[in-house]
């Protein structure tokens, strides 16, 4: 920013009609004392203006800590430096705050000078100014300017107050402040933007707005604790912890056949052999790992959230299963995928291991309900999309009529499918809506309890998600049917 680009203020533009009603009514009347009345004025002005700065403050906004997970606290500052050859009077700082991020106290960074600190020098690219505002933002003596109390409801009305902060810049120096707070609900929440203006030459001059991009802050959702049964319909993988109905090397027994090239020694059934007079050996099942396909329904959203200490929505329950879900399968060796059943057909590549379990949690910070008028099953489930061994768990609240039919889609497809029925149990009709709000309600209760009755017809198991232990007998049932013979039309 250059020095046309600082504006005049009002102050400014008092003193000069001041100066110049004093000086032509002086003249035209002939009235000394009104001349020498007005010298003042021009001279202060002439003043105040010997100096003028020749660039605005820089900002700089960065978070304290950038893993957080629900409930945790959060920090980010703020930082205004002064690169001109002038003083500022005053740096007025405003910044928003996400909604879900409860600031409780707000600290100002003791100024820190240019010189004292790293110079310019130090990264290519960086300017006296940004290297600064840096430093003010990495570090510097906190003083604590004002603590806030903390809401009242559970979820709150705003981050920050909407008003400005005053910060005092000299010349070759910056300052700035710090936001603390707690992370009250999951997703990408932004901090900022920041925008800043300074004040110079005595109230007379003000550049114009520098605003800096907000910086999102990664908040994880809270991981249910869970933990589901060993069984597995189809474990179809390499090598992993699941019991298969494919031969080789494992823990489950599968009878005793005669004794071939590379079997070992240690497998030998003596007592078969003695009585067939020829070597047998126990034949076993191989143990082979999963694919856990995790689909999650954005189309409707339903309930309001609460953040972390108040009540979950429909989406808070779908993201925080999902997480406990994916942690559990990948914990035991087996491989997750994500899909999105909407417009957007997110997808997440099957994978196994810890580098996947944080994909999976970058994933799910950026699952939104997104309604769509069109059916988005086609571009979802094809055939080189989704693998017929996977499991498939179905996370959806079985509000919108296209869930319903999915799943009865996918179960007569032959896929193994499992749904987990995210809609809270306090869901409820907004009150005094009219008389017949209730008896509405019920019918639509009913007809909700009539689609689960159907799916389950279909084949489509549908458990409520209450963590730990929620799919267990789901998936015995599940495996159990999965081994079982079936009959074939000739």
């Amino acid at each position: 920013m250059t020095a046309t680009q600082w504006q005049p203020t009002r102050a400014l533009g008092r003193a000069v009609l001041i100066t110049g009603l004093l000086l032509i009514t002086g003249v035209i009347l002939g009235r000394v004392d009104l001349v020498a009345l007005a010298t003042p004025f021009a001279l202060g002005t002439a003043y105040a203006l010997r100096r003028r700065p020749a660039a605005a403050p820089v900002l700089d906004l960065g978070a304290v800590d950038a893993n957080l997970v629900e409930g945790g606290q959060v920090g980010a500052r703020a930082a205004a430096a002064n690169p001109a050859d002038a003083d500022y009077d005053l740096v007025v700082v405003r910044a928003l705050v996400s909604p879900w991020l409860r600031i409780d106290e707000v600290g100002v960074l003791a100024p820190i000078s240019i010189d004292g600190g790293r110079s310019s020098d130090d990264r290519p690219g960086d300017s006296p100014g940004d290297a600064a505002a840096d430093q003010a933002a990495g570090g510097g003596q906190l003083l604590v300017l004002e603590r806030l109390a903390a809401a009242a409801s559970p979820r709150p009305s705003g981050g920050v107050p909407d008003r400005p902060f005053g910060l005092a810049v000299p010349t070759g120096s910056a300052a700035g402040f710090e936001l603390t707070g707690v992370a009250l609900r999951w997703g990408r929440q932004p901090v900022g933007p920041v925008a800043a203006r300074a004040i110079a030459c005595d109230g007379l001059l003000s550049c114009r707005p520098v605003v800096a991009e907000p910086v999102r802050v990664p908040v994880y959702p809270v991981i249910d604790p869970f933990n589901a049964d060993e069984a597995m319909p189809r474990a179809a993988g390499l090598v992993g912890g699941h019991r298969s109905r494919r031969p080789g090397e494992g823990g489950e027994l599968a009878g005793v056949r005669i004794f071939g090239p590379g079997d070992r020694l240690r497998r030998i059934d003596w007592r078969v052999s003695l009585r067939a007079r020829q070597l047998h050996v126990a034949a076993t099942l191989s143990d082979r790992d999963a694919e856990v396909v995790l689909l999650l329904d954005v189309l409707t959203e339903v309930g309001r959230s609460g953040g972390v200490s108040g009540g979950a929505s429909v989406l808070d329950t779908t993201v925080r299963a999902a997480a406990a879900i994916a942690e559990h399968y990948l914990h035991r060796g087996d491989r997750v995928s994500m899909l999105e059943y909407g417009p957007t057909a997110r997808r997440l590549r099957p994978a196994t291991g810890r580098r996947q379990y944080l994909t999976v949690l970058e994933w799910l910070l950026d699952v939104e309900v997104r309604p769509t008028p069109y059916e988005p099953y086609d571009q979802v489930f094809g055939p080189q999309l989704l693998s017929s061994d996977a499991l498939v768990v179905v996370l959806t609240p079985l509000v919108d009529p296209r869930s319903a039919e999915m799943l009865a889609r996918m179960a007569r497809s032959g896929r193994i499918v499992v749904a987990v029925d995210t809609l809270p149990t306090t869901v409820a009709p907004p009150p005094r809506q009219g008389q017949w709000t209730e008896v509405a309600y019920r019918l639509w209760r009913l007809d909700r309890e009539n689609t689960v009755g159907q799916l389950r017809e279909h084949g489509v198991p549908v458990v409520n998600w209450a963590g730990a232990g929620s799919l267990d007998q789901v998936l015995r049932d599940v495996a159990r049917l999965a081994s079982a013979p079936k009959a074939v039309l000739r």
